[in-house]
């Protein structure tokens, strides 16, 4: 075979694995450096490609093996629960990790376009790109910001970003230390340790921000039991299993003693209308019993025939309820266009209505709780429109949907970054799991094993106060981004040929 053509086939091939590895650095391997790496990879296929065009192919390649590695599990959704046919659910799963990423791809295209000195690239301009096109996949379409590349970092110095410039500035950090590593592998000595110097401040900032207290104790510690079912999905609506499952949750709550009892999403599967008041009744005089509260998942209607993914709290509180906002499209809305999708997916309840914006937090247990259902925790200024009010945040799941895959331990990681980035404890009740405590500097304080039915009781602090991301949000970062963007136009406008 000719080189060159055994060079233009081999670098996509590298570009692809380089992705695919890159997920060993998210939960549950969690090697925080491979992203690094990987960067830092796709960095220098990128200074090897000849055209933009060249440099887009890379790109897209890097994130298929990134998208297809990491969240494959959608395919477990489509077919396994959602009875689409194998070959349509595979085909389904391959064409969505492609759009996603079309957004890896589009950063490669646009910082070949540009002329310049490789340093300044390097450490300028591809990483404001890059967190350009993440902040671009969190909203465009409703969002899916899976595997931004600073939930990789949760764990890790890099983290101590997060309470002042969110996820974003994690993986605004990740690329500067891909860049800076590449010059240290490929610079003269002088070089070499100015770079060496550069990966040594930006990890000892992120530490010391880490160690920074953005938020301070509001009232006593409150006792918690986080309550982990375990249905299984393919049980969960069975109208056969109700009783079973209303059995196991009512005497799991009967068993807690805690402030604050949290069931999952939907942890009783039917309308809360068509429920035997007495069981309401139970449940509330059950946590009242002690001067406690609980939030139970369970879907509402209301007299339009509009429905809800809500949070009903019951106990020694006034009852109040939280209806979830962000919804999963094709999971809880069919966007316009796409009815015929249902006659393909055999979710049940495939198409609620969206809660109100202006929700506030729950007054609970002495605390203001911000609730958040399943995949809300994935969106940070979601999160933060219910703070600085709110002293705890509690997220609702049921990620039964991917059975046991990555998807759980993957969103336990968001959570930990939702933590980090607003310097508040995170109380997670799962179905099937990651039901966890996380404190607000982002640490797992206690977990459960996933796929195990069991009640985690523990103790969580609220605290008051607002982190710089809590105040500004994304704004400051993607203005920043935009900004170091244009300059890097106006300063090097020469751009390079399009093929």
């Amino acid at each position: 075979m000719n080189p060159a053509v055994l060079r233009q086939t081999r670098a996509p091939l590298a570009a692809f694995l380089l992705g695919a590895a890159t997920v060993l650095g998210f939960a549950p391997i969690a090697l925080a450096p491979l992203p690094i790496l990987g960067a830092a990879g796709l960095l220098w296929l990128w200074q090897e490609a000849a055209t933009p065009r060249r440099a887009a192919t890379l790109g897209f390649t890097f994130g298929l093996g990134l998208f297809l590695a990491g969240v494959s599990w959608v395919y477990i959704s489509l077919h396994d629960f959602g009875a689409m046919p194998a070959p349509l659910a595979a085909v389904a799963t391959l064409l969505f990790c492609a759009f996603l990423a079309l957004y890896p791809a589009l950063a490669g295209y646009l910082q070949a376009r540009l002329a310049g000195p490789v340093a300044a690239k390097q450490l300028l301009l591809i990483p404001a790109l890059w967190v350009l096109t993440e902040w671009l996949r969190g909203w465009v379409f409703t969002g899916f910001p899976w595997l931004i590349l600073g939930y990789s970092q949760a764990a890790s110095p890099l983290g101590g970003y997060a309470p002042l410039t969110g996820v974003f500035g994690a993986s605004w950090s990740v690329w500067l230390c891909a860049g800076l590593l590449l010059a240290l592998a490929r610079a003269r000595a002088r070089q070499r340790a100015a770079a060496l110097a550069g990966i040594a401040l930006i990890f000892s900032l992120g530490y010391g921000l880490g160690r920074v207290e953005w938020t301070q104790p509001h009232g006593a510690p409150v006792t918690v039991s986080l309550l982990q079912g375990n249905i299984a999905q393919d049980l969960k609506w069975d109208a056969t299993r109700f009783a079973a499952t209303v059995e196991l949750y009512q005497r799991m709550t009967e068993r807690s003693a805690a402030r604050l009892t949290i069931l999952p999403e939907t942890a009783i599967p039917r309308f809360l209308d068509l429920l035997d008041p007495a069981l309401v009744r139970a449940l509330a005089l059950s946590a009242r019993s002690h001067g406690g509260d609980l939030i139970v998942g369970v879907p509402l209607r209301d007299a339009s025939g509009h429905y809800y993914n809500s949070a009903l709290s019951l106990g020694a509180s006034p009852d109040q309820r939280y209806d979830k906002i962000h919804l999963v499209p094709f999971g809880e809305f069919i966007p316009p266009g796409f009815g015929w999708v249902l006659s393909i997916l055999k979710i049940p309840l495939a198409d609620f209505t969206r809660g109100s914006a202006a929700q506030a937090p729950l007054d609970l247990a002495g605390q203001k709780v911000a609730v958040n259902i399943c995949y809300e925790d994935a969106f940070g200024e979601e999160i933060i429109r219910f703070l600085p009010e709110a002293t705890l945040l509690v997220n609702i799941s049921n990620v039964a949907w991917f059975g046991d895959s990555l998807a759980p331990h993957q969103h336990l990681q968001i959570a930990q970054l939702r933590a980090l980035e607003t310097g508040r404890t995170m109380l997670r009740a799962t179905n099937t799991g990651m039901t966890a405590i996380i404190d607000h500097r982002g640490d797992i304080a206690a977990v459960l094993p996933p796929s195990t039915q069991g009640t985690l009781n523990g103790s969580a602090q609220g605290r008051s106060g607002a982190t710089p991301y809590v105040r500004w949000g994304n704004a400051p970062l993607v203005l920043l981004a935009l900004l170091l963007c244009g300059l890097y136009v106006l300063r090097y406008r020469k751009s390079v040929p399009p093929a």
